[in-house]
Parts: structure tokens; sequence; C-alpha cells
């Protein structure tokens, strides 16, 4: 395995990994996940942000396998929550909460709280690390909160949150669209500019 051609993404999660995997389909390089690497397991996120959670995911799987790593850490942001459940968003409902577990409290929490009220965002924070460098990037997409959830396809919290100029949720659209202007979509474009040099000329990123 090339270590100059190969990107570990530092996630189990397969959602994000086919997500990741096609938005950095063209980057010239061989792009895997944790699936690889069965010896490594859940990677406790103990940080309080978004960037210290996706470093030290990054920087774990940087440590295991001596490959390239990239991680993100992605949290919703509510304005009528005060900003939650933002870094807690994977355990709004608890340390075990499935996909439909966190809908369900975000759409009690949000019980009567009018349309114009439930203003949110997505924040994706990506973290790449490698022997010589480790820099960062983010992505954000305003939205709101429904009062139900629409959509079959997506995750997370994808059937309740309308991207702003859009009148359907991310979980109704295709992937293609999605993958078009969502926050992960947004961080990992800024993060294939520098990638891509990174990869093809073998200079380091200051």
């Amino acid at each position: 395995m090339s270590r100059r051609k190969t990107l570990v993404l530092a996630t189990h999660n397969i959602h994000k990994q086919t997500e990741m995997k096609f938005i950095l389909s063209r980057l010239g390089v061989t792009v895997i996940g944790l699936d690889q690497f069965p010896e490594i397991k859940s990677i406790e996120e103990t940080g309080t942000t978004l960037i210290e959670n996706a470093l030290i995911k990054a920087r774990t799987v940087h440590e295991l396998t001596g490959l390239p790593s990239l991680a993100d850490d992605t949290g919703l942001e509510v304005d009528a929550l005060n900003g939650a459940p933002g870094v807690y968003s994977a355990r709004f409902a608890g340390e075990d909460a499935t996909f439909e577990d966190n809908v369900n409290k975000m759409l009690i929490a949000l019980k009567g709280i009018p349309f114009d009220k439930r203003r949110a965002r997505f924040r994706t924070v990506l973290a790449f690390v490698d022997s010589d460098s480790e820099l960062s990037e983010d992505g954000v997409i305003e939205g709101r909160i429904l009062n139900k959830a629409r959509g079959k396809d997506g995750f997370g919290y994808d059937p309740i949150f309308q991207p702003k100029s859009y009148d359907i949720t991310f979980a109704e659209m295709t992937s293609e669209e999605k993958n078009r202007i969502s926050h992960r979509a947004r961080a990992l474009d800024k993060m294939k500019k520098i990638l891509k040099t990174y990869f093809e000329k073998g200079e380091f990123i200051e």
C-alpha cells in the first residue's frame, strides 16, 4: 500500500465513508475506511469542540496505520436550543442513541416552536494528519428544522433538516444532490484542493 497514494478516512460510519469517498473520488489516490483496519476500534471523542474531536480521530488513526488520515466531526447547531446539540449531536439522545432516537428527541425539544424560529445549521470540521502536516477546514450549510421527518435517504438528522433555499430535506435529495451542497461537501472541497497538491507533488503543507 503506497503511503503517499493512500488516504485513510478515520471513521467507522459507512454513510460518512460513502459520502467522503464520492467527493474525493477525483483526488487520484486510494481512499479507504476503517473497515480495512478491524483492529482499530471505536475512538473515544473526548473533545469539547468539533476540531478537537476531528484531530483526536485523525491523529489516532495516523499513529496506528502510519498513513495520511482524514477525520471529520459534524454538529447540528439549533438556534432555539442555544446552539445545541453541536458537538454532542451523535449522542443527543444518549450514548447509544440511534439516528431515529436523536431525530425524535429534536422534534420533542422544538415542539410548538414556529418554523421561522427553527433556524439551524450543519457544521463539519475536517482534520488531516500526516507525519509532517496537520491542517483543518470547515463547511457550513444553513437551514431549518421541520416539525416531522420527510424522506428515506441520508442519515442522522437529514430527514428533518431543510437547507436554505430548498423546499426538500437532505433525506429527500439524491446523494448527488446532497453532495453538491452539504456541509461535508463544502469542507471536503476546500480540503481536496490542498490535498491534491500534497499527493501530486509531494509538497509539505504548512
